[in-house]
């Protein structure tokens, strides 16, 4: 059914997801989904894991014409899946100034707060977001430079709260291998 690409990554994120019990049956998650590599595949592969989920965009309108590309295409993605899909907009600028706080923080604020909201909302129990292996590593270093103590050393959680981390398992080439065995396209975003 599935080349040895895909059997391996799914393989993989469910040995994962399990050993840390992310998932539970009957349960219903969200999946954060920009559209880029990550997300494209922590759709895709929970879809094929047989887990309820909707997904969930944001389109943070940074990138002019770009921004509303990704919401599209991450809209097709769900309707193609037979997955739902949730859109929010927000004027993340005017909320950066407002706020006096950096654009990413603000954008990382509102796309929170709104996955929390509809979360409760749609009664899901957590929210799926597409950290990999290279971005816990990448947490690690930063957090020496920081001078962090023994927590900072331990990169990326793969559960924090109501936030789930189920591809901490995989690299980034292993996702764009996943992605290309599927012969499924993402954003660059």
């Amino acid at each position: 059914m599935w080349n040895n690409t895909t059997s391996t990554f799914i393989k993989r994120v469910r040995e994962f997801s399990s050993s840390q019990s992310l998932f539970s049956n009957g349960k219903k998650y969200i999946v954060a989904l920009s559209g880029g590599a990550d997300s494209v595949a922590l759709l895709h592969v929970l879809h094929l894991l047989n887990i309820d989920i909707e997904a969930v965009h944001c389109n943070f309108h940074l990138r002019g014409d770009d921004s509303d590309s990704d919401e599209k295409f991450c809209v097709m993605l769900c309707k193609t899946l037979g997955i739902e899909i949730h859109i929010a907009h927000f004027d993340t600028r005017a909320f950066s100034k407002t706020r006096k706080i950096s654009i990413e923080m603000a954008a990382r604020d509102l796309r929170y707060s709104y996955f929390e909201n509809l979360r409760r909302d749609i009664g899901a129990d957590a929210i799926c977001v597409a950290h990999h292996r290279d971005d816990s590593v990448e947490t690690v270093l930063m957090n020496l430079l920081r001078g962090t103590g023994l927590r900072g050393l331990r990169g990326i959680m793969p559960r924090n709260g109501n936030v789930l981390r189920p591809l901490l398992c995989v690299s980034r080439d292993e996702i764009e291998d996943f992605l290309s065995s599927l012969g499924q396209e993402f954003c660059i975003d």
